[in-house]
């Protein structure tokens, strides 16, 4: 955490009589789905305030939990240093985001686990279809890298899971892909899908995995 900010056990609430023109306007405008994300948790999780000593900036997490993390619903976009604000404020973020707002957002197809043994030596393609290359095509600066689908001897016989996807973003908010927290896309229904990212020489590969909504809630309520 950035040395200008005090550890998040050392942040004084503000005083219950804090003028409401302390909050910024932001505050006061929220969706449906952002309210209904907060009411999943306790009262007493939501609405957590916090003024750094240091700059006299207010922070105020959706949900702050007993376990320390805080839990910010984002349902429009972001700056990116608003984005780093929050970031470097809290030692333990979690970023949850409506992905029913997310132009040209869908799942594609499932995918092999990403760090399979097997997969070492190839890298996905950051394309619609589901392909890799190999790595060391990418080294070899004389040579256009060859696609290989699943179904090439190489890579073919592969287990597909269930719960690793390759996805398409046609019209992606880019300051995501320079979060450091775990971010979260929700797409309704009972599952969340966890962003993460594969390093490759290529290119990073992002990529969702499928969480169980209901367990994502209980890991944070066991703390209350």
């Amino acid at each position: 955490m950035n040395s200008e900010i005090q550890n998040i056990d050392n942040l004084k609430e503000p005083a219950l009589n804090l003028a409401p023109l302390w909050l910024p306007e932001k505050y006061y405008k929220e969706s449906p789905w952002h309210r209904n994300w907060k009411k999943a948790f306790p009262e007493s999780f939501r609405e957590k305030s916090f003024c750094c000593e240091i700059t006299g900036e207010l922070h105020r997490a959706d949900v702050f939990t007993p376990c320390g993390t805080a839990i910010e619903f984002q349902n429009s976009p972001i700056t990116l240093v608003e984005m780093q604000s929050r970031e470097a404020f809290y030692p333990k973020l979690v970023w949850i985001l409506n992905g029913k707002k997310f132009k040209g957002f869908r799942l594609l197809k499932n995918l092999p686990h990403p760090d399979h043994p097997k997969l070492v030596d190839y890298e996905f393609c950051n394309t619609d279809h589901l392909s890799m290359i190999r790595k060391a095509d990418v080294l070899n600066p004389l040579i256009t890298p060859k696609v290989l689908n699943f179904y090439h001897p190489e890579i073919r016989g592969l287990q597909i899971t269930s719960n690793f996807y390759h996805f398409c973003w046609k019209q992606p908010h880019t300051v995501w892909f320079a979060a450091k927290a775990p971010i979260i896309v929700d797409l309704g229904g009972h599952f969340l899908y966890r962003m993460r990212i594969r390093k490759q020489l290529s290119g990073d590969y992002p990529y969702l995995e499928m969480i169980s909504r209901k367990q994502f809630i209980e890991e944070y309520l066991c703390f209350g």
